[in-house]
């Protein structure tokens, strides 16, 4: 009970700036749920995926692969799809469907990670203002008092440290999850560029061979 008023005193002690503190604390951490959800998803969902594609497109299947990405969800099903379904008309038109749905799944995981980085950078930037509010505040009062005292300036001061150590608390987790974020989507973008490569692979062997029946030709 006595954590829980402190952390009220303090607030109230900071002053107004604690106020838009506040609100980007919650918006960040709803943008950090929100992406932890959808990037583990997709990681999840991307491992299985990646490992049934190959396997149908080695063995010439490509219905099969289609039928996999399907049934699956996440960036690496809908960009194999896309280029899937284009496999008849050759593997130029292959690799522009990828790129093409790859720049629009890239958009959806990168997704709020702006908001995070802007919080981060805007949250210390508010500490400091604080600490120059509160600064001003112990230096008017000890214009008005004529002569320094701990009393006149303990309450500028006061605010200035509380500001400033909400503004870094703020913007610390915020940068932390957003690198971590950066990370995730760069290893799924991995995935994705690997597995598009070797649907590729595969339809040019598919072209450099004898259209035989036994030949695995893909097209």
């Amino acid at each position: 009970m006595e954590g829980g008023i402190g952390v009220v005193k303090l607030f109230q002690d900071g002053g107004e700036l604690m106020w838009p503190l506040l609100g980007f604390s919650i918006i960040g951490i709803g943008i950090i749920i929100w992406r932890l959800i959808v990037l583990t998803r997709a990681g999840a969902t991307s491992r299985g995926t990646i490992k049934r594609l190959r396997n149908a497109i080695t063995q010439g299947d490509i219905d099969g692969a289609i039928n996999v990405c399907e049934k699956s969800s996440g960036p690496i099903a809908v960009i194999m799809l896309a280029g899937l379904r284009r496999v008849h008309r050759g593997p130029e038109s292959v690799s522009k469907a990828i790129e093409n749905a790859g720049t629009l799944e890239m958009a959806f995981l990168e997704k709020g990670l702006i908001w995070l980085s802007t919080i981060a950078t805007i949250a210390p930037l508010l500490g400091f203002l604080g600490t120059v509010i509160g600064m001003i505040q112990a230096f008017a009062a000890i214009e008005v008092a004529g002569e320094v005292e701990a009393t006149l300036v303990a309450g500028g001061i006061k605010v200035a440290l509380i500001t400033t150590a909400s503004g870094l608390a703020v913007a610390i987790p915020m940068n932390l999850f957003h690198n971590y974020f950066v990370t995730r989507i760069d290893s799924l973008i991995l995935d994705m560029e690997e597995s598009s490569a070797h649907l590729l692979d595969a339809l040019e062997k598919g072209h450099d061979e004898p259209a035989t029946a036994d030949s695995g030709v893909l097209i």
